[in-house]
């Protein structure tokens, strides 16, 4: 495998879980799916298009610093695959979709989490003329729009998500500094936390990141080792860290059975509401996946269980993810509902 200098070693860091496959062999991502061409930084890109249900213009992004063994992206973030763009490519597609925006949402909602609150992307409105019974009824059917994945509204975001690069920042500030000179969209990166290192977050402030969505993989560091090949040491004063200078902040952590329950969401809750009670808190279930296919989805019991547990604590912007997997009858919906109500998802 290819060796660099790391970033972070000379920071007084660990080096990531970064190897990526690239034509049968292995490869650290940040030479495979990172480089300066001709003067400038381009970033190995998987795809660009307006995501489901987040609502926002996705940069799906290649290679990654973590390993994780559930990774649902793994066919491009563990993999070197996709095209070369730099950043003034990226925002030619930022000015484009710009144009295309149907719904303008304040800085303080730049997250994934506050995506439902405007929609719930089924297309009812489209496809039968008329607004599902769980429409919040927010968003006109004339701002609801077609994208590769679903019906769904146009917002004002741009977020970087796919394998995770943030350890070496400079391509994200490159790009957020041309976005925000040159359209009215806030910026948000969907990150691991790894590698965010105080000076990496000083830096992507001052380019204009305005928001992050923080997958915490597990509050033990044992099992956030096993789950993604690094520790979680820096990566759980993050939230703490980001508040502090100003980034929107939401945080995200899956239900594994067996390794990511109750007990850890209500500690990895505990660090969120110790810094701020209105920090958003999504608990998505787990399915299985690439390394991990041999591994159960949550029970709809257990995953109502998380969210009284974590609501017991203060926390005021909790919501479960990933419904399909743990709802799959009527009967399951209707508990559901009973249990918790609509607004927990």
């Amino acid at each position: 495998m290819t060796k660099v200098d790391c970033k972070l070693v000379a920071q007084g860091f660990k080096p990531g879980s970064c190897a990526v496959e690239v034509n049968g062999k292995r490869s650290v991502a940040c030479v495979a799916t990172l480089r300066k061409h001709e003067g400038s930084l381009q970033r190995l890109i998987s795809a660009v298009h307006l995501s489901r249900p987040e609502n926002y213009l996705s940069i799906y992004q290649s290679g990654c610093n973590l390993s994780c063994r559930k990774c649902h992206s793994w066919y491009f973030s563990q993999e070197a695959k996709g095209q070369w763009q730099s950043p003034e490519q990226i925002l030619e597609q930022a000015i484009a979709y710009d144009k295309q925006v149907t719904l303008h949402e304040p800085r303080e909602r730049a997250t994934a989490w506050h995506a439902s609150e405007s929609c719930r992307c089924c297309g009812s409105c489209i496809v039968n003329d008329k607004r599902s019974d769980s429409c919040p009824g927010v968003t006109p059917p004339e701002s609801v729009v077609l994208s590769p994945q679903g019906f769904g509204p146009a917002r004002n975001i741009v977020a970087f998500t796919g394998g995770d690069l943030t350890c070496l920042p400079e391509f994200y500030g490159e790009c957020t500094r041309l976005i925000k000179d040159r359209t009215k969209l806030w910026v948000l990166i969907e990150t691991n936390g790894y590698g965010l290192t105080s000076r990496n977050l000083d830096y992507l402030q001052e380019s204009g990141v305005d928001a992050f969505w923080l997958d915490i993989k597990a509050f033990d560091p044992r099992t956030h080792k096993w789950l993604t090949g690094c520790t979680n040491e820096s990566i759980l004063h993050l939230p703490e860290e980001m508040v502090k200078r100003g980034f929107v902040l939401e945080v995200l952590s899956l239900y594994i059975p067996n390794l990511v329950e109750g007990d850890e969401l209500v500690n990895i809750a505990r660090l969120i509401e110790k810094v701020d009670r209105t920090i958003p808190f999504t608990v998505l279930a787990f399915f299985p996946e690439y390394r991990m296919r041999d591994y159960q989805t949550p029970t709809i019991e257990k995953m109502v269980e998380a969210y009284k547990r974590i609501k017991s604590l203060g926390l005021e912007n909790v919501r479960l993810g990933n419904i399909g997997v743990f709802v799959r009858t009527e009967e399951d919906r209707q508990y559901l509902s009973s249990q918790l109500g609509d607004e927990a998802y």
